[in-house]
Formats: C-alpha cells, structure tokens, sequence
C-alpha cells in the first residue's frame, strides 16, 4: 500500500484545488497560516501566488469576532494575528476576498464545518457573504476529518465544498470528484 508524507498530501490536495477550482480571475484569495494540526495550506498559497494569484490572510479584527483579511505574498513577514496564528503587518493593504479557504476540525456533505469554536469563520463568511463580494467558500483538510454530520447552529456558515487529498467535495452540487 503506497503511504504519502504529509507534505506529499498538501502537494496532492493543492493538485485537486487548482483542477477542480475555478479561481477568481483579478480577485483576491484568502488563505490561513495553519495552526496546530490543521491542513497546511501554504503548498496550496505558493501554487496560486506562482500562477499570479493575489494572496490575502486573515487577522481577527480586535473585539469584533470577525476577521478581516490583508493582503500577503509567500515569503512575507507574519506577526501573531490572534487566536495563535500569525497574518500580515498592520500595514499591508485591508481587503475583501472573493474566495476564502478555510481550515477545519471536521466536515460533512452539505458543506458543515467543525472549527475551533470562536465563530471567526462563520461571522466573516456571511458577513462578506452579504456584502456580495465572497463567491466562494472552500475548506482544506484531510479525508479522514470527514464525518457523517457536523451539529450545526443558525449562526454557522456553509461551505461551498471541501477540498482533501482524495479530491474536490462539493456540498451544493453534490458531486464528489474523488481521484479515487
């Protein structure tokens, strides 16, 4: 049985991501700095920055329990951005991502995630939701974080799909593209 590194998983999961995403042309792409054990997404952030992609990362907006997102390139200085995790300066240009990808603990089919419990995510998602401007909302993680229902509340905010290694899980359209 053949078993890949976890940086061969990022690689392959980034793979999915770029085949089976259709990226926003000219627009912004928020990624996230990964924390603890999360997905690392920042195979998948270079990939996009090397295609030209404009990068962005989150930044938890004081006492607000929303995020904002500024604007980053690999390789950029970080500093602590809340929460443990690190973003951009305070200095790098705020803006208003049309794609955002997220990390998770767990996931189902219709789109639910599992996060760390602060509802950053789910507040920043239908905030840039109603303001028009998110089209896209996608989760990072591996397929082993899949489960049959994630408990969901009026306040969490849908995914559009899930992207892992085995592939793009789209919750509307409910269609697995799975390399498997």
């Amino acid at each position: 049985m053949f078993k890949s590194s976890a940086s061969e998983i990022y690689v392959i999961a980034s793979r999915h991501f770029l085949k089976g995403v259709v990226l926003p042309s000219g627009g912004v792409i928020a990624g996230y700095w990964p924390l603890k054990d999360e997905f690392d997404s920042r195979p998948l952030l270079e990939a996009i920055a090397a295609q030209g992609g404009r990068l962005a990362l989150p930044v938890v907006a004081g006492d607000s329990g929303r995020l904002i997102f500024r604007e980053w390139q690999p390789g950029a200085p970080l500093v602590p951005a809340g929460f443990g995790t690190l973003g951009p300066r305070e200095n790098m240009q705020e803006v208003l991502p049309d794609l955002v990808i997220t990390p998770l603990l767990a996931f189902d089919r219709r789109g639910c995630r599992l996060g760390y419990g602060g509802g950053f995510y789910d507040r920043s998602l239908t905030a840039l939701r109603v303001s028009g401007k998110c089209k896209l909302a996608i989760g990072l993680g591996f397929s082993a974080q899949r489960v049959q229902q994630v408990p969901v509340s009026d306040a969490d905010a849908r995914l559009d799909g899930v992207v892992t290694e085995t592939g793009v899980i789209w919750a509307r359209a409910a269609v697995t593209t799975d390399s498997h």
